[in-house]
């Protein structure tokens, strides 16, 4: 039965590295001594043991050990052996081009599908959709796919942004940007405020945190959704 927490960051203005989720994390990692580190990401270019060594600290408060996929010989071996598994945030392209070229993108799928324990944040969140196409980052690497986990029936646009109406900047705003992606897809893509996640368990799904969230639908206006909503249906 899939056990997966899809957070839309890992870090609140103000607060430290997961602290805001740690709580839930305890209980959601209840059975895992360790957990695996995927640090593909690099958020801002920080190095695989840099990250690994961040998501470490924060994980040492809840007596959980970490270690990175990058430190085994055979990362196929080290996610079927993992006691839980967490993909942290950074650039998508970045991380879906790494999982590809370690051939390890359907293993991962699968591993998370079997019933380990998964964390996803911001990048490791959106590759828990059908792919990778509503995430926020900047091309910096091409990827042989934009094909993700497929984790979730749906895509996700994690650290969603409302359109401020007080500033004086005329750019694209995070809603403009979906509606370009539904001009030519019918994935529903849920815009998931920082602060928020989803927890899924088996074939549910349910919207956590004080926040409500966003879902966008091909060719329909945009729904707010409340805190603790079944989303298990959306496809």
């Amino acid at each position: 039965m899939k056990s997966i927490i899809i957070a839309s960051t890992s870090t609140l203005h103000g607060g430290d590295y997961l602290e805001y989720i740690l709580p839930t994390l305890q209980e959601h990692f209840q059975n895992c001594k360790s957990i695996l580190f995927i640090p593909y990401a690099r958020p801002s270019g920080i190095s695989h043991d840099e990250y690994t060594k961040k998501a470490a600290e924060a994980f040492a408060k809840i007596e959980i050990k970490v270690t990175g996929i990058h430190e085994y010989e055979n990362p196929h071996e080290a996610l079927k052996n993992a006691e839980g598994i967490f993909t942290g945030g950074g650039n998508t392209f970045l991380l879906v081009t790494q999982l590809y070229k370690n051939n390890i993108m359907q293993l991962l799928a699968e591993t998370v599908k079997s019933g380990t324990p998964y964390l996803g944040s911001s990048a490791g969140s959106n590759i828990c959709g059908l792919s990778m196409q509503t995430t926020n980052d900047m091309p910096i690497i091409y990827p042989p796919s934009f094909q993700t986990l497929g984790l979730i029936p749906f895509n996700l646009n994690p650290h969603y942004l409302d359109a401020d109406l007080q500033s004086k900047h005329m750019g694209e705003t995070r809603e403009t940007r979906i509606k370009e992606f539904h001009a030519f897809n019918s994935i529903p893509v849920l815009g998931l405020r920082e602060g928020s996640w989803l927890e899924v368990k088996g074939e549910k799904i349910t919207l956590k945190g004080d926040l409500k969230a966003r879902l966008f639908r091909q060719n329909q206006e945009p729904e707010e959704l409340e805190t603790e909503s079944d989303l298990s249906n959306l496809k």
